[in-house]
């Protein structure tokens, strides 16, 4: 299915012109979701990968009780035991019910010309994921005909790092399909990060395990979470996440 050639999307990306549109719509008909393996160019994503992997602002991102937080690494680190022992706590505990996660991200704006201004690899990433081939590309997998933009943001899924069950509806966030870029090889299923998606009878209907340079798309609203990371994943679980949007 991939070739080491590509369609041209501009920022540095192509997209692997061997993907056959017509069974990836019938196959995204059938389920509201779906996996496209080798979804750009050869070589494309390992030099995402790598440049994720070399940044150093990375935030963790989580939810405890009524609280948000965003902390930098370095925070993180300064932090001593008794106050990692307290966090934790608050974490766990506020997790065992309604939406919770913990992970570490980097924000990538919304804004094309901010984005512009910055340049970072994943920035053009975000922006090509909104490129015209791109959205007509997913327009006709999905079926939703006024993808008009991407948003996007690096996440970074370590030990004990989740996303709990949730299903991306936010009213006037104008949200058609959920996307997930896996940079992440050689995953096991047994280290946790999965991408589940649950059906109404409280079961796993559906779970994609991490892989390097898949993309996993589903429509918006759809039940899912990421499943806890293991104490023995040898390393995080990356990945560039995101939705494609309409104006209105």
């Amino acid at each position: 299915m991939s070739t080491s050639r590509g369609v041209e999307a501009g920022q540095g990306f192509a997209l692997n012109e061997g993907l056959d549109v017509g069974a990836l719509r019938a196959s995204f008909q059938r389920s509201g979701r779906l996996e496209i393996r080798d979804f750009l160019a050869r070589g494309i994503a390992e030099k995402l990968r790598s440049h994720l992997l070399d940044r150093q602002d990375w935030k963790l991102v989580l939810n405890a009780g009524s609280g948000v937080y965003e902390i930098p690494r370095e925070a993180m680190a300064a932090m001593n035991a008794a106050q990692r022992r307290e966090l934790e706590e608050r974490v766990i505990v506020a997790a065992r019910s309604g939406f919770h996660y913990r992970y570490e991200s980097i924000r990538v704006p919304d804004d094309e010309g901010e984005r512009q201004s910055r340049d970072t690899l994943l920035d053009r990433f975000v922006s090509f994921m909104s490129s015209r081939p791109v959205v007509d590309l997913i327009g006709a997998i999905t079926g939703a005909a006024d993808i008009a933009f991407a948003d996007g943001q690096a996440t970074a899924y370590s030990s004990g790092h989740f996303l709990t069950l949730h299903d991306d509806a936010v009213e006037e966030k104008n949200r058609r399909a959920a996307y997930v870029f896996g940079l992440q090889p050689n995953w096991r299923a047994d280290w946790g990060g999965l991408l589940m998606f649950h059906g109404r009878d409280g079961n796993i209907e559906e779970a994609f395990t991490p892989a390097m340079g898949a993309l996993r798309l589903f429509k918006v609203p759809a039940p899912h979470s990421v499943s806890y990371v293991a104490p023995f994943a040898p390393e995080p679980r990356l990945s560039v996440t995101g939705w494609f949007r309409a104006d209105r």
